[in-house]
């Protein structure tokens, strides 16, 4: 400590003119915080049930782990009616598919119990909405924008390895919690400090050498897998016997993706009346998404088939990745193969997506 200086008066964890101990800050860390802020503008809930459906397998397992904690915990549906003290957890878009929900219906919900037409209503209730936004990073979508109160970045692969888009490089774990009041984040701070959960410094440079080129990496990655997305989904509609740019009909019978979501058509995530999903990610459609194949021995096979993208179970980072889903969680459908797109040519990876599919459509 520097003479004169008094630690409870003086020093703001927020903005440390001083770094004191590494549970707290260091200039790496804080300095990563300070590059977030600006891209994405923690979370500590306490909630008696937790409305979810579908999404990331990790978040459920992590559910029930809290549930052995606090028994009275219940989970519901995402599309169940919301209580006090609810909290929504909306994964957009979701995993494995790509597809996005909509969140201003999550915000607005329990019409009953709305105060005003400007209230979302899960706020009125007394409830949260926390927004997993790993599959749409910066600049795609803005959940804030939306009503959520918490977004987060995952950064957990189960290979791993990586910190999906933000990290982009397959080189790091860390994870990123956005919050919007101070006395939510300064007691996320507290508790970080007292479990130690922090992150290290090399992570934390590595970070933010990653966050200097995520408005470079992220839309050209949307941009390619959006390319590969509609060529995917008109292969998909060659009926078997046919073919498709070399492609046999039957071989790709569905592709998975916000984009190819219908307008204004309502159902599970959509809400009653549906939403256009490119006002909600104005910045483009997520660069993974996900492609059914005609029986699940195809799927298997199809990414040790493939010469650019690489058979493993992570996502977000500058090279092309594919798995079959099941694989990693086996309640997806085995003949769902998820492609996450990196920075490759176009061509390149249409190239090898179609030499791929041939080859398991002729063993």
């Amino acid at each position: 400590h520097q003479e004169g200086f008094d630690f409870e008066t003086q020093w703001d964890p927020a903005d440390p003119k001083h770094h004191i101990y590494s549970r707290y800050t260091t200039p790496i860390s804080i300095r990563v915080e300070k590059v977030l802020g600006t891209i994405l503008a923690l979370t500590h809930y306490n909630p008696r049930r937790v409305a979810i459906t579908k999404g990331y397998m990790g978040v459920h397992h992590i559910l029930d782990i809290q549930k052995r904690r606090a028994p009275n915990l219940a989970v519901i549906d995402l599309d169940d009616e919301y209580q006090e003290g609810d909290l929504a957890w909306v994964e957009t878009p979701l995993n494995p598919t790509g597809e996005a929900r909509n969140l201003k219906h999550y915000a607005d919900k329990a019409s009953i119990l709305c105060i005003t037409p400007q209230t979302p209503q899960i706020h009125a209730v007394g409830g949260k909405l926390v927004v997993d936004a790993t599959f749409g990073p910066p600049p795609l979508q803005d959940p804030f924008e939306f009503g959520a109160d918490c977004v987060f970045h995952s950064a957990e692969p189960s290979d791993g390895i990586g910190t999906k888009y933000l990290g982009g490089h397959s080189d790091l774990l860390a994870g990123v919690l956005v919050v919007k009041e101070f006395d939510v984040w300064k007691q996320l701070f507290d508790d970080r400090v007292n479990l130690g959960g922090v992150m290290g410094s090399m992570e934390s440079w590595l970070l933010l050498r990653s966050l200097r080129t995520l408005h470079l990496r992220v839309p050209r990655q949307s941009q390619t897998a959006q390319q590969l997305v509609n060529w995917l989904d008109a292969a998909s509609r060659v009926p078997k016997g046919e073919e498709f740019e070399g492609i046999p009909g039957g071989t790709v019978t569905k592709v998975y993706h916000a984009s190819l979501q219908p307008v204004n058509s309502g159902g599970p995530g959509l809400g009653p009346n549906g939403f256009d999903v490119s006002k909600q990610m104005p910045g483009g459609y997520s660069a993974t998404f996900s492609i059914i194949l005609g029986d699940a021995n195809q799927a298997k096979a199809l990414p040790f088939r493939t010469k650019l993208f690489a058979p493993a179970t992570s996502l977000g980072g500058v090279e092309s990745l594919m798995e079959q889903r099941v694989q990693a969680d086996p309640k997806e459908d085995p003949r769902l193969v998820r492609l996450s797109v990196g920075l490759e040519e176009v061509e390149d990876l249409r190239a090898d997506l179609r030499q791929a599919l041939k080859a398991v459509a002729s063993s």
